[in-house]
């Protein structure tokens, strides 16, 4: 079955590779506001650690644009498959993932289009810090899964 856990980590993972957004866990319901205030920090960390230029201005609110497209219909999917998560039996639970899984690949190529037109137009040392930055944030989300694995034991 789907749990809290499972859909946290699961959403983590989709928001991680196609968006570079940490998004707060969605088990708990009032944090909308929350989820989009922490998204946005995330959007404006970003845009200052890669020192978007003005020329650049346009390809990054196409970033910025589907980081949060990505985020919404994340949580959305997220969202609709909890609705009925106590009633799930098993091939539910393992379709309800695949299309979750699904979601996560479509974001994911979404992302880096967009972000290839932003990449190719920046500067060796914005390259630098990207690849960094993208390096940096892989790296966090497999120490947390690890940890979620070594709590869930």
């Amino acid at each position: 079955m789907f749990t809290a856990h499972t859909l946290t980590r699961t959403l983590s993972a989709v928001l991680v590779a196609a968006s570079l957004a940490s998004v707060p866990a969605f088990a708990q319901a009032p944090a909308a506001a929350g989820r989009s205030n922490g998204l946005e920090t995330r959007i404006s960390e970003l845009h200052q650690k890669l020192q978007i230029t003005p020329e650049q201005e346009d390809k990054w609110k196409a970033v910025a644009k589907v980081m949060r497209t990505n985020a919404e219909a994340s949580r959305a999917l997220v969202e609709e498959k909890r609705k009925d998560e106590a009633n799930l039996t098993a091939v539910a639970d393992l379709n309800a993932y695949a299309e979750i899984a699904e979601a996560h690949a479509k974001h994911a190529r979404k992302m880096a289009k967009v972000f290839a037109a932003l990449y190719d137009g920046m500067s060796d040392d914005q390259k630098k810090v990207a690849d960094e930055v993208f390096r940096d944030h892989k790296r966090r989300a497999n120490e947390d899964r690890a940890q979620a694995q070594t709590g869930a034991q």
